[in-house]
């Protein structure tokens, strides 16, 4: 099989794994009565990523190799999973704690494994001597494509309401497992020095916060940080939220949320083809205050929108708008990270990007976010269903007046000297 197939397979299963249940567990765990508790489902992936990562870098670097450590790490994430969902099931009365220490443990193994994949795919891209910067994109893209296609698996067999979800991911996860005994070996290199657990861990990657300008940037990525999952942790149950009402309870938002909301991913595979147009026309700055204006918009059509006509248009338009928010700012902050920074701590300091950003920053924001919606809805069940409702307006409000406060700071305060890439 062609090596760019291969590696777009990995890829495409990859983040299968993360697309089964990623948009929908929400609307799951509000059925078991842990709609107050969202967040902390979704801010264990922050945490886990702060640390994981290094470790599981660490193990492939010193003694088991990259390939065979991603395989590993996926059948333990999916056997986890595979005890989230059968807990869920079989359970007369589910305990917070114990589906919580189970889902965890199988995102601990997760988080890791999307580092892995890179490792292997520009490892083997190398040893075939092709162009990274050139070949691995396209390869990257069907992640993606991945991702939406288990949005829709689980919302086609009516899997969004239910553990069902977590299944699909550990079979995928499972099937994962199965598919890296087939990847291209990346074998340990004894001859080459080891890192140590400083270096590991990016650590000296904080000597930036030296430096007045890389200390701005570092500390508005995790404000604007605090933006990136809440629409993941609550876009579904708030969808979901417009059932309790007559009129809305068989519109296809409601219905198809995840079909809804993949539209976000759709646009971001488009969205990614635009930076190289928008960083030559308006340089970095520029497109990441694009990026954080993107996030008000995104939140205040959820703020103004509805499943019905004309509502459900300024739906569809907060979900192209996605691919604008989060690729801009996530592409050319990175970029941007290494313009401006030594090539010996370029891989440090792009860790501590995205720590700032996935971990620190994401986790505080999904927390908050739950605070303030749990400070405006209810729950309210009607049958089988548990809904969400309440003042959803004033929250997605609350989250667009931040995202404008932050990119109205971010222009003010955030002045670089001009470089090629500015």
């Amino acid at each position: 099989m062609n090596l760019k197939v291969r590696l777009s397979l990995m890829n495409f299963l990859e983040f299968a794994v993360w697309g089964a249940y990623l948009t929908s567990m929400g609307r799951y765990l509000g059925n078991l009565g842990f709609g107050s508790e969202i967040a902390l489902f979704y801010s264990m992936q922050g945490i886990v990523s702060i640390f994981m990562p290094a470790l599981m870098g660490i193990v492939a670097d010193r003694w088991i190799p990259a390939q065979r450590l991603l395989g590993y790490c996926h059948l333990l994430a999916g056997l986890f999973m595979f005890g989230t969902a059968w807990y869920g099931l079989s359970a007369s009365t589910v305990q917070f704690s114990v589906i919580f220490t189970l889902y965890s443990l199988s995102v601990a193994f997760y988080m890791p494994t999307l580092a892995l994949t890179n490792s292997v795919a520009y490892f083997a891209l190398n040893q075939a001597n092709m162009d990274t910067i050139k070949d691995f994109p396209p390869i990257r893209v069907f992640g993606t494509v991945g991702f939406i296609i288990t949005m829709w698996v689980v919302d086609l067999l009516g899997f969004q309401s239910n553990q069902n979800q977590f299944i699909t991911s550990g079979v995928v996860s499972l099937i994962l497992f199965l598919y890296t005994f087939t990847l291209p070996a990346c074998p340990i290199d004894r001859s080459v020095e080891k890192k140590s657990f400083v270096d590991a861990f990016g650590l000296k990657a904080f000597a930036l916060f030296k430096q007045k300008k890389m200390a701005i940037f570092f500390i508005f990525s995790m404000l604007l940080g605090v933006s990136l999952q809440i629409t993941n942790s609550f876009a579904n149950p708030f969808l979901f939220s417009f059932g309790a009402q007559p009129e809305f309870a068989n519109a296809f938002g409601v219905q198809h949320a995840n079909i809804l909301i993949s539209l976000s991913q759709i646009s971001e595979t488009f969205c990614i083809l635009l930076i190289p147009f928008f960083m030559r026309k308006y340089g970095i700055k520029n497109v990441m205050l694009i990026a954080m204006f993107a996030w008000v918009l995104r939140f205040g059509l959820f703020g103004l929108g509805d499943p019905g006509m004309p509502g459900v248009l300024l739906f569809v338009l907060s979900m192209i708008v996605y691919g604008v928010a989060f690729d801009f700012f996530n592409v050319s902050g990175s970029l941007f990270v290494d313009k401006n920074t030594d090539s010996s701590i370029r891989s440090s300091a792009q860790g501590l990007f995205m720590l700032m950003t996935n971990g620190i920053g994401a986790t505080v924001g999904t927390l908050t976010a739950q605070a303030v919606i749990n400070n405006f809805t209810h729950h309210l069940t009607i049958g089988s269903d548990t809904y969400t409702v309440g003042d959803w307006q004033s929250c997605w409000f609350i989250f667009a007046g931040y995202a404008c406060l932050v990119g109205v700071s971010f222009a003010i305060i955030f002045r670089p000297k001009k470089t090629n890439a500015e």
